[in-house]
């Protein structure tokens, strides 16, 4: 049986995040390993949809998003946050209160996010629709020693989740070889 864990995969948006993120979750059910994902969008919809992104705001919706996985983690369920969280502040709890955890930092050029921009966050940011996107209007705060630093300009979803399904083997945090039920 998988001991719980935590993977953030953090990054620019349209970094890479959500598709590196939908390939390894397939991986991992394919060793019978079923994660939770957080993912900020989908978690912004339903737990703080009149959030204004004020930093107050930021605050508070980061802690709550670490403190559902933390939820999920006691329990015995593993759990990937997908989640841009700019600021180093808004990540560093989920390291204080989930263990084991890691930090990848998806890591793409601006240009090129603005280029894959699926969203059109940039475009609204650019246009002031959107008055805080993180790389334009905000900073965006890279993890200084993440566990892992994916570069998603170099690398496709398929060999970055691979990277990271590597990482959890090497860790020991999932088993090495496809777990069959008895």
């Amino acid at each position: 049986m998988t001991e719980p864990f935590t993977l953030w995969l953090t990054g620019l948006p349209a970094s890479g995040k959500s598709s590196i993120t939908k390939v390894l979750v397939r991986l991992l059910h394919d060793r019978d390993v079923d994660p939770v994902v957080l993912e900020s969008d989908t978690f912004r919809k339903y737990f703080t949809p009149d959030a204004t992104h004020s930093e107050a705001d930021r605050v508070l919706f980061y802690r709550g998003m670490v403190e559902v996985a933390r939820l999920f983690t006691a329990h015995g369920v593993p759990v990937i946050l997908d989640a841009t969280g700019n600021r180093r502040s808004y990540r560093a709890p989920a390291r204080e209160y989930l263990a084991p955890f890691a930090e990848v930092l998806v890591d793409c050029p601006l240009e090129i996010c603005v280029q894959r921009d699926p969203k059109g966050i940039y475009q609204k940011g650019r246009s002031g629709a959107a008055t805080t996107v993180p790389g334009l209007q905000v900073e965006y705060e890279a993890p200084l020693h993440p566990e892992l630093h994916l570069r998603s300009d170099r690398q496709d979803p398929e060999s970055a989740a691979r990277t990271v399904l590597d990482f959890l083997i090497c860790s020991n945090w999932i088993p090495s070889k496809k777990m069959y039920r008895v």
